[in-house]
């Protein structure tokens, strides 16, 4: 994004440089000024794209009125340039140029503000959720399926299917509360991808900028007669240079030069990418308890298996559903409630998805909630856990102990994030490494909370 941005703000003062080559030199701080408002907007900046076009065009037009209006003045002093400046507002000098550029950089800017906020926010939710404690009941269920065919010397049996799906869906009951949630998440980003390719593309949007830009000043340098009367008649009349001296003006335009692309592949391409493989988590959820059973942990069909009690058959015990509800009837796990964390997580994703759907208009501050929350992050805790357990929910301090829910190192060259830890780091769009950019969107290493399913401590 950066660079994207970077590049359309070189086209511009090249655009300005090739065509005036005098006013490029005084319009250079101004381009910087609302290239740089752009990107801040667009990382999620609490600011006005109309005001800071409006403050775009109010600066540029005293050196404008300077070398082209009246081409041949004294640099203006400070307070005939303020002067000239405050007049230019009501002037309106660049025709509806500034009005195409506010709509234009507003339709496209929003949904990629939206879409970061929202990829923020589905890394915060798979950091949060990797990294959940496990409730004591849940422990020993996976304990008792693990180890203790071990006490019988039946070192080489697995557990049977739907003993092995109960006891991983007692103890992900909570995250399967997020599916739906992350389903519409993950649906509602694809039709956010397919909307920017249709006619939002910021790259296509700020390719435009400069030929705004031209088109703006040419309409001020056509209209120099009248801005010429309009300022006199407000501000007075300026200085003139002496006889002889050099006459600033317009030069002839000469072949645009414009910035070489930084990289074949666009943006359009990227997110493409992204989206291939987004898809492959929409069920990341619902369906964790079924992949590590039937893929890693259960044994096979028509194979003799360990029930929780001894080597059977076939396990004769009801096999409950997914999620909270489903768990009253669970027997191998007792789950209590929902857990709070997760049910933050949900409310984030309610919001989210609202905003991804366009039911609902960002106020300023609002993304910033969304990714934040209302309360105080510390202190929070989470599953069925007490001080015996090896959890809190105290928070931290001077002598305390950390959340349970903790966040390290992960570089995020898009979102400038930190998130994950060693045993998790997950990349939401790119991710450098020795200035290669890599586009992918899954876990480095196998996600925490299924290293400890699949490995519990004894």
């Amino acid at each position: 994004m950066e660079a994207l941005v970077r590049q359309a703000q070189d086209q511009t003062v090249a655009l300005l440089l090739s065509t005036y080559r005098d006013l490029s030199e005084d319009a250079a701080p101004t381009v910087d000024e609302l290239f740089t408002d752009v990107g801040l907007f667009v990382l999620g900046a609490e600011l006005s794209l109309e005001e800071a076009v409006q403050r775009f065009f109010l600066a540029l037009f005293p050196p404008v009125f300077e070398r082209l209006v009246e081409p041949g003045l004294e640099r203006l002093d400070g307070g005939y340039g303020e002067c000239v400046r405050s007049a230019g507002h009501g002037l309106a000098p660049y025709g509806n140029a500034p009005a195409r550029l506010t709509k234009q950089l507003s339709g496209a800017a929003l949904p990629h503000r939206v879409l970061l906020q929202a990829l923020h926010l589905g890394v915060e939710v798979i950091n949060t959720t990797d990294h959940l404690q496990l409730s004591r009941e849940c422990r020993r269920a996976l304990l008792r399926m693990s180890y203790c065919p071990h006490c019988q010397a039946l070192t080489s049996t697995r557990p049977c299917v739907g003993y092995c799906l109960n006891v991983l869906r007692g103890c992900l009951a909570s995250l399967a509360e997020v599916d739906p949630h992350w389903r519409e998440f993950v649906g509602s980003l694809e039709a956010l991808l397919v909307r920017m390719d249709s006619g939002m593309d910021l790259e296509r949007t700020l390719a435009a900028v400069p030929t705004i830009v031209r088109d703006a000043i040419a309409h001020a340098h056509k209209s120099a007669p009248y801005l010429s009367s309009q300022v006199r008649g407000v501000c007075g009349h300026p200085s003139r240079l002496q006889s002889g001296g050099v006459q600033r003006g317009v030069r002839d335009s000469l072949p645009l030069r414009v910035p070489a692309k930084l990289s074949e592949e666009t943006l359009s391409i990227r997110r493409k990418e992204f989206l291939t493989s987004l898809r492959v988590y929409r069920a990341f959820y619902g369906g964790l308890a079924n992949q590590l059973c039937v893929s890693e942990l259960a044994a096979q069909d028509g194979v003799v298996c360990w029930n929780g009690a001894d080597i059977v058959k076939s396990y004769t015990q009801q096999v409950v559903g997914s999620g909270i509800k489903a768990q009253a009837d669970n027997p191998e796990v007792r789950v209590k409630e929902a857990d709070p964390v997760v049910n933050k997580v949900i409310d984030k994703l309610k919001h989210i998805n609202q905003l991804l759907q366009g039911r609902s208009i960002p106020k300023l501050g609002t993304l910033d909630q969304i990714e934040t929350g209302s309360g105080d992050a510390e202190g929070l805790y989470s599953g069925d856990c007490d001080d015996e357990d090896g959890c809190w929910g105290s928070g931290s301090g001077p002598g305390g102990k950390s959340p349970a829910v903790r966040t390290t190192n992960c570089e995020y060259s898009v979102l400038s994030q930190s998130h994950g830890d060693s045993e998790n780091c997950f990349q939401p769009i790119t991710r450098r490494d020795q200035n290669k950019p890599q586009h992918r969107f899954s876990f480095i290493n196998k996600p925490a909370v299924s290293q400890r399913l699949t490995n519990p401590q004894p």
